[in-house]
């Protein structure tokens, strides 16, 4: 048995701690912060419950494949429910747009807006069901050490039909014209970082499990399925120690052997850094067992943080969905001032999360709980009078696509944004999502997996493979313990 040690508890600090236990280890997992969950924590506030991060369940297949391996369902931790539809876009006008659940509706929706679309989305999810099977069964679960681990030719093969090699924008506009029909296709890649016209046409695989998977809700919301991770650790032997600022990991020769915390020494026969990479690298190793050096990340292209709101509203709201997308203004202006000319966004689109339409367990009688979130470029300067400066302009628009009033009856607000973002996660310039999913940042052009000087020392989350968002960084962790227990095993 030997002694492990896992900063961060966020998704893919929980999954790597279960396999670690599964395998045998004695594990403990280090968090900073008071609650588990990383990104996905949850806080309550005058009657209500907020997920404070991720709020999309896409991909279901790889939440159920993780139980699978523990003998579990995920029905043994929470309750699933469908959302149909599954969200809704919101164009200029309050034109709007719903994706139904079912397909067969969908291809309805299509063919009403453009002539012909119907079979040009068959045509593409057949596609994207591809890619899909491609890229998370035969290329997600890689370490990515090397090109070679992707050198069966059903791979490769798999990996040219997937466009890997052509954009997402140029992708879509092969089989759709109208600019409605673009923006859904191409919304599902903004969570992956970058412009679609900078995105490999391998990602539109996301529109496999947006359309044809469905859009889930966990009953209680999205921190049910960390309680279910605690759950299934603490079962495994998982010891959780909160609150714990890591200060340093100590390395002698090319081993790790353990880390200085603020709850004293804790010794350690192998890590995984479930934290901010950049952080653990720049901040808690010398120099001479770094991977990257600081040029290196500075040079990465990331995907965006965010800024966001947190409202309590003291009625019930007509219009809004489960998921609002608001894409009522220019998207590749927001997204050139994201990427290309980093500043705050003169006229952003923006995302609106109320679940309390599905849930009524998160908010008071008659009220709505909201969750605003707009995407914004890193490392800009963050202050109160900016946040403030944008909350009135998108409650003017959601009142005017609900056709009603409600800034009166706010009752709760919050902010967050980069600033939070750095004090709550160590997240370098404040990012949300991770690295961008760009072709010069995809496989083993993403920082590694493993410290390539220290050799019992690993790495997972969204700024290693297989890259950003909830099934990612849940196989992230999966896939690093692994390795470490690969080490283990030779050792």
């Amino acid at each position: 048995m030997a002694k492990i040690s896992i900063i961060g508890s966020g998704f893919s600090g929980l999954a790597a701690s279960c396999f670690m236990a599964q395998a045998g280890h004695e594990v403990k997992v280090i968090e900073k912060n008071e609650g588990i969950g990383g990104r996905a924590r949850m806080y309550k506030a005058d009657g209500f419950t907020f997920d404070m991060g991720p709020s999309w369940y896409w991909m279901p297949d790889v939440f159920e494949n993780f139980f699978r391996q523990f003998g579990k369902s995920a029905a043994d931790y929470y309750e699933l429910q469908q959302l149909d539809p599954g969200f809704q876009m919101i164009f200029e006008g309050n034109e709007v747009v719903e994706i139904p659940a079912r397909l067969e509706e969908l291809y309805q929706t299509f063919e009403q807006i453009e002539k012909g679309s119907a079979e040009a989305l068959r045509k593409f999810l057949k596609e994207a069901e591809f890619k899909y099977t491609v890229g998370m069964q035969d290329m997600v679960y890689k370490p990515a050490f090397s090109w070679l681990e992707y050198a069966n030719i059903d791979v490769v093969k798999g990996m040219l039909n997937a466009n890997l090699f052509s954009s997402v924008s140029s992708y879509v506009r092969s089989y759709f014209k109208d600019e409605r029909l673009i923006a859904l296709m191409e919304f599902p890649v903004l969570f992956l970082g970058a412009m679609a016209n900078k995105i490999p046409a391998l990602y539109t695989m996301m529109n496999y499990s947006a359309l044809v998977q469905g859009t889930w809700y966990p009953k209680g919301g999205m921190y049910q399925i960390v309680n279910g991770m605690k759950e299934l650790a603490g079962s495994l032997g998982v010891d959780f120690h909160t609150g714990v600022q890591v200060d340093q990991i100590k390395i002698a020769g090319q081993l790790v052997t353990g880390l200085d915390t603020s709850m004293g020494h804790i010794t350690a026969d192998g890590i995984i850094a479930a934290a901010d990479y950049n952080h653990v690298e720049q901040q808690l190793l010398e120099e001479k067992y770094r991977n990257y050096d600081a040029k290196y990340w500075e040079k990465k292209t990331f995907a965006p943080s965010c800024l966001i709101y947190y409202v309590g509203v003291s009625k019930k709201l007509k219009k809004l969905l489960h998921h609002n997308l608001f894409f009522d203004a220019d998207l590749n202006k927001h997204a050139e001032q994201i990427y290309n000319d980093p500043q705050w966004p003169e006229h952003p689109l923006f995302y609106v999360c109320c679940p309390s339409k599905t849930d009524d367990t998160v908010a008071p009688d008659g009220m709505e709980n909201i969750f605003i979130l707009v995407p914004v470029a890193t490392g800009l300067i963050d202050t109160a009078a900016v946040r403030d400066s944008y909350f009135d302009g998108l409650i003017k628009r959601m009142e005017s696509f609900c056709g009603e009033s409600f800034a009166a009856e706010i009752v709760y607000k919050r902010t967050y944004c980069i600033n939070d973002f750095v004090e709550d996660y160590h997240a370098f310039k404040g990012n949300a999502y991770g690295l961008a999913n760009t072709l010069s940042q995809t496989a083993v052009l993403k920082p590694s997996l493993r410290n390539k000087k220290v050799n019992n020392l690993f790495y997972a989350g969204q700024l290693t493979v297989p890259g950003p968002g909830v099934p990612p960084a849940l196989i992230s962790g999966q896939v690093a313990a692994a390795e470490l227990n690969k080490y283990l095993h030779k050792k």
